[in-house]
């Protein structure tokens, strides 16, 4: 089993990942980890694309949450068995963020980079509600070229219903 989850930030693309890597025993990589040193620093795209890579040399099933489209994204997508795309609304996505600062305010997510506390500041807050065309485009892109193999999530009711589907199906 290959899963990619991408999607925008705040839309539980690391608690799906986690759930299903916890439910089928099968190795996460969350790509935030990979990207962002303590304190906030970016890694250099040549170190995180070679720990991914990596990573997917090394198994053979695995989960891995985000997008980050210069780390293996093309690999990724093409080796992955699903791909689920995390279409929340900004609102949401803000509200599931926000939500997750309170839950992990002074404390590293098991999801992100370490030494990287949880923060709720105007840049992220832009981030999350002002989405980018090519963001939009990227995941256009994803649904002609994958589609047969893509499930886009768009609420926490219809991840619910998939999620109990998929589980059961597998």
């Amino acid at each position: 089993m290959r899963v990619a989850v991408i999607g925008y930030s705040g839309s539980g693309k690391s608690t799906l990942a986690k759930y299903l890597g916890e439910k089928f025993q099968i190795p996460v990589l969350h790509l935030d980890r990979v990207h962002w040193l303590p304190g906030w620093q970016e890694r250099s795209r040549a170190e995180s694309a070679e720990i991914v890579k990596q990573f997917l040399d090394e198994h053979k099933s695995w989960v891995i949450d985000g997008t980050y489209s210069a780390l293996e994204y093309e690999r990724r997508l093409k080796e992955a068995d699903t791909i689920v795309l995390m279409d929340f609304r900004r609102l949401s996505c803000f509200f599931r963020a926000w939500k997750r600062y309170v839950q992990n305010r002074g404390r590293t997510r098991d999801s992100m980079g370490e030494g990287c506390v949880e923060r709720m500041n105007r840049e992220f807050i832009w981030w999350l509600l002002h989405r980018k065309k090519s963001q939009k485009e990227r995941y256009r892109k994803v649904l002609e070229q994958y589609g047969y193999k893509t499930v886009v999530i768009r609420s926490q009711r219809e991840l619910d219903k998939w999620m109990k589907e998929f589980v059961g199906n597998c």
